[in-house]
């Protein structure tokens, strides 16, 4: 019989990546309360999780039903628009807080590189200094503030971009978008190398953390490394793919294509989500990666799947190509780029 002790309550479960860290979860042998809204469609075929179906904001009847909870993971976000994330994400963390609270529970929250703004370093730490210009940046800290600020034990899980686990990522909404007609859309400099999380490593990071969560501070951010990855990079990884497909001839390589930053600019001035994404640019023009050293003196080695069977997983998870025999994460011990 399953106890109490080991119960998580994931707020979004129905999202990317609230979906995600149920199943990985529920993989650990965790008991896996997923909250979505009343009356909201659930996945099929995920008998491992206990549907939840009450709204965010009637925290005391979340809180009663998700009773024995040790854990809650916040997997929401509002849209990708300045004014939504200025009006939701504060209510949104305050719901999460008083729910974690009323469970006397631990508060998890995957974390973004949005604080550090456009002239960050290199390799971010988590004492890195936090100077964001843009709004979403601004709200992202203040978000944690809360956190810090609220008593509730909680600890952010920092990453970079998401690709895997589904749809509403760059990978999916561009990079990939027209890959089926060969050509493979990058949105910033091909040789820039940026920071991606591959969200089955991600989530099982996530419940890595939560096992040892007796161990932290009453507030803590840890960062997860995941992939450092150019344009290049990934041209180089989805063009094998794409040549199995017949995408592309045998021996020819995906076209690579940029996103017109230009008419985006321009639409920006009519089109919210537009002017929410040309904020962010700078992401795609400045170098960057996570340093874990504090995620793995805590779990270990962190869960790492290589790019090549990452972006074959993850193209199967939107219907492209078929699913690899085995997906099963790798571990890799620290990257050495990070410890010079």
């Amino acid at each position: 019989m399953q106890t109490t002790t080991n119960t998580v309550l994931i707020l979004g479960a129905r999202g990317r990546f609230g979906l995600t860290a149920a199943r990985a979860f529920a993989e650990a042998g965790w008991r896996v309360l997923g909250q979505t809204r009343a009356g909201a469609e659930v996945p099929q075929g995920e008998a491992s999780i206990e549907w939840l179906g009450i709204d965010l904001y009637d925290t005391k009847a979340l809180a009663h039903a998700a009773q024995g909870a040790t854990v809650v993971v916040h997997a929401l976000n509002p849209a990708y628009t300045n004014k939504a994330w200025m009006t939701q994400v504060l209510p949104m963390t305050d719901a999460a807080i008083s729910i974690t609270r009323a469970l006397g529970a631990t508060l998890m929250v995957p974390g973004n590189v949005y604080n550090f703004g456009a002239a960050m370093p290199a390799v971010l730490r988590e004492d890195t200094p936090q100077v964001a210009q843009t709004i979403k940046g601004k709200v992202r800290i203040q978000m944690e503030q809360r956190l810090q600020q609220s008593g509730v034990r909680s600890v952010v899980i920092r990453a970079g971009d998401f690709f895997g686990g589904g749809k509403g990522t760059w990978f999916d909404t561009t990079m990939v978008k027209e890959i089926r007609k060969g050509v493979f859309t990058y949105p910033g400099a091909p040789d820039v190398s940026r920071a991606w999380a591959y969200l089955p490593d991600l989530a099982r990071s996530f419940v890595a953390v939560a096992q040892q969560r007796a161990k932290l501070p009453a507030f803590e951010v840890l960062h997860f490394a995941g992939h450092r990855i150019t344009g290049q990079r990934w041209l180089d990884v989805l063009t094998p793919l794409a040549q199995s497909q017949g995408w592309v001839k045998p021996g020819a390589v995906l076209k690579m294509a940029k996103l017109p930053w230009p008419i985006i600019r321009i639409g920006a001035l009519l089109v919210p989500t537009w002017g929410a994404l040309l904020e962010m640019y700078y992401l795609w023009q400045t170098p960057h990666a996570l340093a874990n050293d504090k995620l793995t003196a805590l779990i270990g080695a962190e869960p790492f799947t290589p790019l090549p069977q990452a972006a074959q997983a993850a193209m199967a998870d939107l219907g492209l190509v078929k699913p690899a025999a085995s997906r099963m994460a790798q571990t890799e011990p620290q990257r050495a780029a990070l410890a010079q």
